[in-house]
Parts: C-alpha cells; sequence; structure tokens
C-alpha cells in the first residue's frame, strides 16, 4: 500500500485521491477487473504507485489502450483514461457492436473535464456497456513529493513562439494549463489567491487570469456543491525568463549535476559494474536518493564510502556470534544488507561517473561560470572584465559547443545583453554559426540579448554569510521569490494577484501571543499555508531543490514547484533554437 501522506507528500496526495474516486468506486468484494490506460495516465500511474498497489485494488492487467488487444468478454474493464478524441475514439473501438464487445462492461474515469462532444459521442455509442463515466480532477503528474509537471514540453515552444500562426494553438495550450493547474488546486483541496510576475512578458498574466476563473468556476460546482472561498495559500505564475542562469549553469548538486552530465533517460540511469550492465531507477522509493539528491557532490563522495563502512561493520559484529540466534538475526538482515549494498553502488557509480565529466573540463568551466553568474570571484572581488572571464572557455579546444554557448550566454546575461557586431563576433570566433539561435532566440523568452538593455538587473539578496562551496556560489532566483513571498516581501505592483479577494497570507507562519503554536512538524505540515508555484517553460532540477530547502527552513509553509515540464541545459538550448522555426519542423513528443 502506498505510504501516509506525509512521507512521500504530493505522490501519497494523488494516490489516495485515485484510491478513493477510481478504484473504491467500482469495487466490488473478490472482482477483478483490466485496467485500460492512455499515454498520459501510464505516466501518471507510474509516478504514485506500483502493480502491488493495483493487485491490491482488484486490478489484474494493464493495458495500454492504442493497442489491438485480444477481447476478454467475461471481465469488465476499467478505463483511465484524458478526456482526448485518441482516447476515446480507442474506448469506442472496444465497444463497437454488442457483438463485438471487448469487455463485459465499461467503467470510464476520465482525468479531467470531458467536452460534451465526446460525451455525447460515448452516449450515442455504447451508453448501454457503461456502468460508470466520471471525471476526477487530476491532470498532473505528480514528479516527486513537492514537484508536480503538466506534461506539456510543446507548451515551451507555442508560449514563446514569435510565430504569429502559431495563436490558436496558444490560445489553446493556455486553456488547457489552466485546467491542469486548477486540478493540482483541487487535489490539494486549496482555492489559493492567485499571483504572477508582471514583466516582461504577458503570458503569465494571461495564464493566471484563466487560472482565477477556472478556480472560481471549480469551486462553485466542486462535489460537495459547496462554494469554497479562498484559502490560506497562494499560487503564483511566473514565465521561464525570470532566470536565465539558473538554466545553464552548471550544478554540483547530486541530482542536478547527474541528469546534466549523465545521459539519464525517464529517471533511468545505466551503469556497469562487475562488469555487468545494470540500470536503477533515481525515484522517491530509494531512501538514500531522497537523502542525498540536493547534497553537493563533494559531500555525496563522502558520505556513500562512510555508509559501506557501517554496514559491512554491522555485518562484521553479526557473524561474529555463532549462536543459533544470532545465525537466525543474520538470515533475516541479509535481504536488507544486499538491498542496502545495492543502493549504495548505485550512487557511488552515479557519483564517479558525474566526476568522469567533472574532473577533466567541467571544473575549470565551473569557476568561470560562477564569476559570470554573479559578477564576482571566489574572494568576493567585483569581476571587472566580464569577456576576461569568457575568452579561456572559448579558447580552450576540450569544450564542445554546448559548453561554450553555455558560458556565452551567462557572459551576455551577466552583462544585461550586448551589441549585435559583439554578439556576432562572438558566434564567428567559436564557430557555432549553425548554433546562433541558441543564444538569439533568447529573446523571445524577455531576456536582453541584442542590444543592451537600458534597465537595471533586479537585485539579489545578499547571501555573502551563506556557507557554500565555491564552485556553487550561485543561488536560483526562485530561492528569493520563494522567501519573500513566505515572508509578505513580494512587490505588489511586480507580483500582482488576480484574485479579488485573497484570504489573508500567512506563509511565515507567525503567531499572535494567543494563538497556541504549534510544536508538531506533522501537525504544521497538515494545517500550514501552501506555496504553490508555476513555472511557464520547464523548471530545472536546482529549482526543484530550493523549493525543499525553503519548505525545511520554514515549517510552516510548504512549498509545491510545478511547471509544464522539466529542463536540462541541453534539452533547454535545443528547444530555444526551434522557436523561429515553422512549427511543421519542430518535433513534438505529445500528440494533440
Amino acid at each position: 500500500m502506498a505510504p501516509p501522506v506525509t512521507e512521500r507528500g504530493l505522490k501519497s496526495v494523488v494516490w489516495q485521491k485515485i484510491k478513493a474516486t477510481v478504484f473504491d468506486d467500482c469495487k466490488k468484494e473478490g472482482e477483478w477487473k483490466i485496467m485500460l490506460l492512455d499515454e498520459f495516465t501510464t505516466k501518471l500511474l507510474a509516478s504514485c504507485c506500483k502493480m502491488t498497489d493495483l493487485l491490491a485494488e482488484g486490478i489484474t492487467v494493464v493495458e495500454n489502450i492504442y493497442k489491438n488487444r485480444e477481447p476478454v468478454r467475461q471481465m469488465k474493464a476499467l478505463y483511465f483514461i484524458s478526456p482526448t478524441s485518441k482516447s476515446v475514439d480507442c474506448f469506442l473501438r472496444d465497444f463497437a457492436s454488442k457483438s463485438e464487445n471487448k469487455y463485459k462492461a465499461a467503467y470510464i474515469y476520465f482525468t479531467d473535464f470531458c467536452p460534451d462532444s465526446l460525451f455525447n459521442k460515448i452516449k450515442a455509442s455504447c451508453s448501454k456497456s457503461i456502468r460508470r463515466c466520471k471525471e476526477i480532477n487530476i491532470s498532473f503528474i505528480p514528479l516527486e513529493s513537492q514537484v508536480y509537471t503538466l506534461d506539456v514540453p510543446d507548451a515551451f515552444y507555442y508560449c514563446y513562439s514569435p510565430d504569429p500562426s502559431n495563436a490558436n494553438g496558444k490560445d489553446a495550450i493556455m486553456e488547457e494549463m489552466a485546467e491542469q493547474i486548477v486540478t493540482v488546486c483541487a487535489t490539494l483541496d486549496e482555492n489559493p489567491g492567485v499571483r504572477y510576475k508582471s514583466k516582461p512578458l504577458d503570458n503569465a498574466s494571461k495564464l493566471a487570469q484563466l487560472v482565477e476563473k477556472k478556480l472560481e468556476n471549480y469551486y462553485k460546482i466542486d462535489e460537495k456543491s459547496l462554494i469554497k472561498g479562498k484559502t490560506h495559500s497562494q499560487l503564483i505564475i511566473i514565465d521561464r525568463g525570470f532566470d536565465p542562469v539558473s538554466t545553464v549553469l552548471h550544478e554540483l548538486t547530486f541530482q542536478a549535476m547527474a541528469y546534466d552530465l549523465l545521459p539519464i533517460e525517464n529517471d533511468t540511469y545505466k551503469y556497469k559494474t562487475d562488469g555487468k550492465e545494470k540500470e536503477a531507477i533515481l525515484e522517491e522509493d530509494d531512501d538514500l536518493w531522497v537523502r542525498i539528491r540536493h547534497r553537493h557532490i563533494a559531500v555525496v563522495l563522502e558520505e556513500i564510502p562512510k555508509l559501506m563502512k557501517e554496514i559491512s561493520s554491522t555485518k562484521k559484529a553479526t557473524e561474529g556470534k555463532t549462536s543459533l540466534s544470532a545465525l537466525a538475526q543474520l538470515m533475516k538482515k541479509m535481504p536488507h544488507f544486499r538491498k542496502q549494498i545495492t543502493k549504495q553502488v548505485v550512487h557511488l557509480n552515479l557519483a564517479e561517473d558525474c566526476m568522469n565529466k567533472f574532473k577533466p573540463n567541467i571544473e575549470k568551466l565551473c569557476k568561470s561560470e560562477q564569476d559570470l553568474a554573479l559578477g564576482t570571484d571566489a574572494e568576493g572581488q567585483k569581476v571587472k572584465d566580464s569577456m576576461r572571464v569568457l575568452l579561456p572557455v572559448l579558447l580552450n579546444k576540450n569544450h564542445d559547443n554546448y559548453d561554450k554557448i553555455r558560458a556565452i550566454l551567462l557572459y551576455i546575461f551577466s552583462i544585461n545583453g550586448t551589441t549585435e557586431e559583439n554578439l556576432d563576433r562572438l558566434i564567428q570566433n567559436v564557430k557555432i554559426e549553425n548554433d546562433s539561435d541558441m543564444i538569439r532566440n533568447w529573446s523571445y523568452l524577455g531576456v536582453p540579448i541584442v542590444p543592451p538593455s537600458q534597465q537595471s538587473k533586479p537585485l539579489r539578496k545578499d547571501r555573502s554569510t551563506e556557507e557554500t562551496f565555491q564552485l556553487s556560489r550561485w543561488t536560483p532566483f526562485i530561492k528569493d521569490i520563494l522567501e519573500d513571498a513566505i515572508d509578505n516581501r513580494l512587490d505588489s505592483k511586480e507580483w500582482p494577484y488576480c484574485s479579488q479577494y485573497p484570504a489573508v497570507w500567512n506563509g511565515s507562519g507567525a503567531v499572535s501571543a494567543r494563538q497556541k503554536p504549534r510544536t508538531n512538524y506533522l501537525e504544521d505540515r497538515k494545517n500550514g499555508s501552501k506555496l504553490i508555484v508555476f513555472v511557464i517553460g520547464g523548471i530545472t532540477y536546482s529549482e526543484m531543490r530550493c523549493a525543499y530547502e525553503v519548505s525545511q527552513a520554514h515549517k510552516s509553509c510548504e512549498v509545491i514547484i510545478g511547471s509544464t515540464h522539466i529542463l536540462t541545459p541541453r534539452k533547454l538550448l535545443d528547444d530555444i533554437k526551434m522557436l523561429n522555426k515553422p512549427k511543421d519542423k519542430v518535433s513534438f513528443i505529445k500528440d494533440e
């Protein structure tokens, strides 16, 4: 069974809701069902439960709705699908006529609002075969305990491409994202005050207005038919251009570094041990991964060997005793030891693979990147000439084009835009003419590239007293925003509310002398405020880390951060390069 809410946060909340609204709704003692999923719901269920959980709910087989399947007419089928034409058409094929029905009966659960056109299509075709047809309002993926994604990577192109012919596509995707964000709020049982970053683009403002309108409608007609007022939570919507630096900088905390430097796909890490190829999934069920993923690589490299020693010494201590009871204890512990050691071997391999990439080239690069990003060196001295910091990186033959482009971007961000002449010279010198749009197209995200911006760069919090590693001095902008939001210090002109009557915000959890202060951490989490963040166009692993750090520091407020998708620097640069290309040349991952 899924662990309690406190253990895996958002994942557990989602699983409990699916359990209550889907499985409990159609469960019959001793009856087994076949479950059919589409692409989105496969990801959704994989993110919050295991096959054993589904077996416990009476599911015997899980099938892909898009594939041809043999009929199993003696069994009922549970369809958990998105309300799209593609998924509905696949369902209708399964119940084309009474003699050709694939299953005995159907229970349909849509992730989100099903349009009338699709609903009427189902009703007209096979209403007699349907026992249930419901919308459950979970249209997002709980990626981690405090991170969600809408799984719409193509939103990046539609929201930031300058091509006017994409206007309809953009409007449609904005509507879709707004619907999905409302399901995040509904799943958390929140009706938050909605705020957005007002400049330089208007995507955040448009999306915030849509979300506010849809929240209002949703809470007028929720399951209990009660109008729910604004809760003590905030939803902040931001355009991706708010912090370009964090998207291209080399991060040295474990998770961010691994996903940047190694070919990890779908959270699957491939490695070799004892000459054999193996793979491991980096997930929150692995306690060790949760414990070390946000730590600096230097700390991780120290910590894992220590844990290995601890386990071997525990094992030796037990082995020293030859009594039957001691041996019985050891036998019981062996699978536990084996499991722990396997996890440690995985993370040691992962850390060593990161270091093998880091040592030859990235280490030198990091110093230059940090100096450019912060405008000061490790000693706190102001960088007088950014070009002198950049040139050695560009002249180094061991750095690939991606790394050089990342350094050029950091240089341009540091001086708040440059001249056309200077940019042309840099592009020609590094011979990256074919990839120059990876630099130029940042302007579509509202980031100054050419010409230099007349506006001053936003002020940063002074973090000089915080302990950091020399090559990790940069703090993502999101951390400033989260801390200021919790402490109620966000400028209301720069961060306006859409909501007319947002509830009084008390994210810092300050209590008056008359109120009894909460002492229990879990109680705090249950009753405290929630700060929900949504970034249009992707979030980085370092920004995800900030959500956990800020929640840890402010016990009375939990930060839930999400986006259209998760970014790695290379993928982002590839996406940015495509922004000024016609959409038929851009291959989208997700079906419309």
